[in-house]
């Protein structure tokens, strides 16, 4: 797949990755993995995001963690192993958007900082969106994408000088489909001038101040790929268009296509694999079994003639013969019988208050 191409002046420019929430619209997956390090397409969701940023030529990454901060240094260690250079912040508590960038100031190398939203899969061209943030000499440049319906975020927009002039709340009736996409560029010293030390909100208090100090706040405005991957429907959407390639990753681990079939993993002649599903080691998938754009963890097991479509099978899961799992998030180690049929929101998972093989139910909403 085609990356950006590298910025030579990118190695002047520090990326920092917001990765410290807890990633509660998707338990019961992130109650043993923090939402970055979810298996996606194969691998951690955040080795997909390190990618594209060692593809635009930035090699300093801070990551602000939080919760299990210690799984992504287990992982990454120092990221040369991934041609970067990678630093941890740990949020003791949670300090919002603005301040958990203002967290990692001290850890800046450069006068320029590329920050991300942790659980953001993109197609942004990060070349571009600095050649913006240059052209204009701007204090802050902010990704906007374009969406078909803007009502269910808050819009914000520009000038066509490409400055940004208002963030607007939601509203029935907006007057643009560019939203904030959550990747920004910052000068160091306006990062600097966040607040320390306490919950900070970019889109209420950063930004409008930034703004009504006459500060440069400019829009990199595109219509490329962009999925927030916090529920679990977006989740197996991300990881199927990882797999197929519509969104575009350096780190997959096997070829675009319609299934990703990890070493180890055993799959049936009869079964059916597709729509861009993982399957991950050590899962077998018995005979005549069907999964269709969902994403099984590793060690999970698909009895024969079990059908998987739009879910999320968690590692050492178990789906009876027969069984119909649809638009569902089967947590860790769960066990689900013969013949079960879950659908449309149902989550599953062990209970440790419960008796040995229990399971608990819950749904969405």
């Amino acid at each position: 797949m085609t990356q950006p191409k590298s910025d030579p002046n990118s190695d002047t420019v520090d990326a920092v990755i917001l990765v410290g929430g807890q990633g509660t619209r998707l338990r019961p997956l992130t109650l043993s993995a923090a939402k970055p390090m979810l298996p996606t397409a194969g691998v951690p969701f955040l080795e997909h995001m390190l990618s594209r940023i060692h593809a635009a030529g930035m090699t300093h990454v801070v990551l602000g963690t939080s919760y299990k901060a210690q799984t992504f240094a287990e992982y990454f260690g120092d990221g040369s192993a991934f041609g970067l250079d990678i630093e941890y912040v740990v949020e003791d508590e949670p300090l919002g958007t603005g301040g958990a960038i203002r967290n990692v100031a001290d850890r800046l190398r450069a006068d320029t900082a590329v920050i991300f939203n942790g659980d953001i899969l993109s197609g942004l061209d990060l070349t571009a969106l600095l050649a913006t943030h240059r052209h204009l000499a701007a204090d802050v440049t902010l990704h906007l994408v374009e969406v078909a319906d803007a009502r269910a975020f808050g819009s914000v927009p520009t000038d066509p000088d490409g400055r940004v002039t208002a963030f607007l709340e939601k509203t029935e009736h907006p007057p643009t489909n560019q939203i904030n996409a959550g990747c920004y560029v910052f000068k160091r010293s306006v990062l600097e001038a966040i607040p320390a030390g306490r919950v900070v909100s970019v889109e209420r208090e950063t930004f409008p101040g930034l703004l009504e100090s006459g500060a440069v706040l400019a829009g990199h405005v595109d219509s490329t790929y962009w999925l927030d991957l916090g529920t679990p429907a977006a989740f197996v959407t991300g990881s199927a268009d990882l797999v197929r390639g519509v969104a575009p990753t350096a780190a997959l681990p096997g070829p675009v296509g319609d299934a990703l079939i990890l070493d180890g993993a055993s799959v049936a002649a009869t079964a059916s694999v597709i729509g861009g599903s993982t399957v991950g080691r050590g899962v077998v998938i018995e005979a005549g079994a069907v999964v269709d754009g969902s994403v099984i963890f590793d060690g999970a097991r698909v009895d024969r003639d079990a059908r998987i479509t739009r879910s999320v099978i968690g590692s050492d899961a178990r789906i009876g013969a027969d069984s119909i799992v649809d638009d569902a998030v089967i947590g860790d180690r769960a066990l689900v019988g013969a013949r079960c049929e879950l659908r449309s929101g149902i989550r599953v998972w062990p209970d440790v208050n419960l008796p040995a093989g229990s399971v608990r139910f819950s749904t969405d909403g």
